[in-house]
């Protein structure tokens, strides 16, 4: 622990607020393009404490039914009055949507952590990031804060990063910010993020009667399975994946397919894999369009959706993040990730993002939890990355 600075303690009511928002914002359905009602509760409950929300056009962008919401929090003192010139301002980032449910959400407690009472997901990526920046606000409007604070909720995450991609980051006043999106145990900072690429392949053949004169027809699912089989798939090397995550085509069992559309993605650490493991994907589609069983006409769609990072430990961000961890009884641990997340959108227009670990379990998956300890555990890392940005900002004024 750092001697000096305040430690959160979550006194047993602001324990049970918690709780209550998380299950009330699970109970929501949010999927993405859909996060209106999640908003507006969000925006209702800043309001009630006095905190304006803006909302951008990012729905025009993504198609969502709504934008990004951001408010401001100035930094007070203990007695309510604004601090006007605080030594820094510090972002905080979650997102609003959540995959596709498979079942309503149904949040009950299980052994110490919450889960989805149904076979679907819980939300709790990014429900449970949402709570604690809600229940953030709360505290920090009764106690006050040493620096200014942001909160950004976006639309679309699950969608490639599409919210925070349309997101305006020149809009922010703060010096860096945190993004809690990362499902493994909390200590976990994120410094390496990957470059994506999403990769569409449309093949065209000629559709005829599969039973009468199927010789004139030209399969485009047979040139789409016969390129999957030929591509590397899963994991290239430790740094890079690649995967085809969906397959459309066709129109009825005794029609040869005219009409055949994969879609897919390739990751890496390193840009410049990531470029050949996409080309060398776009290569296998145009060699199984031509075999002479196929003989389909190919549309390519090559779109690198986000890209990715590095970070050094020496990074303020970072060492603010460290000392946060530490503060609270966590052993920080760089990490590389495989994952993305807004942290990235937001680094790639230049403003500084740390991706932190909150402690969720089994993201998308029926069975995804989050323990009472890592929400309450999320909330004492928030309050205290304000702490430690004021205390590196005094640190670096001297």
């Amino acid at each position: 622990m750092t001697a000096g600075l305040p430690v959160s303690r979550l006194d047993s009511l602001e324990k049970g607020r918690l709780a209550s928002t998380f299950v009330e914002l699970c109970r929501i359905e949010s999927p993405s393009r859909s996060e209106r009602a999640c908003a507006e509760r969000v925006r209702s409950e800043l309001a009630a404490l006095g905190v304006g929300v803006q909302e951008d056009d990012a729905g025009a962008h993504t198609g969502s039914d709504c934008g990004n919401l951001l408010a401001r929090i100035p930094a007070s003192g203990p007695d309510g009055r604004e601090r006007p010139q605080a030594p820094r301002s510090v972002l905080l980032c979650a997102h609003l949507d959540t995959v596709p449910l498979q079942a309503p959400v149904e949040p009950v407690l299980v052994d110490g952590g919450w889960e989805n009472a149904g076979e679907g997901i819980l939300g709790a990526d990014n429900k449970a990031a949402v709570a604690v920046l809600l229940a953030l606000a709360r505290h920090i409007r009764r106690e006050g804060a040493p620096v200014d604070v942001e909160l950004l909720f976006t639309v679309a995450e699950e969608i490639s990063l599409a919210g925070a991609r349309a997101f305006d980051a020149s809009r922010l006043r703060s010096d860096f910010g945190y993004v809690f999106d990362h499902a493994t145990p909390i200590g976990e900072v994120i410094v390496g993020s990957p470059t994506h690429y999403r990769v569409q392949a449309s093949l065209r053949g000629a559709a005829a009667h599969a039973g009468i004169r199927p010789e004139d027809g030209r399969s485009a699912i047979l040139a789409a399975s016969s390129a999957i089989a030929s591509m590397r798939l899963g994991r290239l090397d430790e740094d890079t994946t690649a995967n085809v995550g969906t397959v459309t085509g066709g129109t009825a069992i005794n029609v040869v397919p005219e009409h055949c559309t994969i879609t897919g993605e390739v990751r890496s650490l390193v840009p410049e894999r990531a470029e050949e493991a996409v080309a060398e994907m776009v290569d296998r589609v145009h060699e199984a369009a031509n075999l002479p069983d196929c003989d389909c006409d190919v549309d390519m769609s090559v779109q690198r959706t986000f890209s990715g990072y590095r970070l050094s430990p020496a990074d303020t961000p970072v060492r603010v993040a460290f000392a946060a961890l530490r503060q609270c009884g966590y052993e920080p641990e760089p990490v590389r990730s495989g994952g993305g997340s807004d942290a990235n959108a937001l680094i790639t227009q230049g403003f500084p993002t740390v991706n932190l670990a909150n402690g969720t379990e089994r993201p998308h998956e029926p069975g995804e939890r989050v323990s009472v300890v890592a929400l309450e555990g999320m909330f004492d890392v928030a309050l205290a990355l304000l702490a430690q940005a004021a205390v590196s900002a005094a640190d670096e004024a001297r």
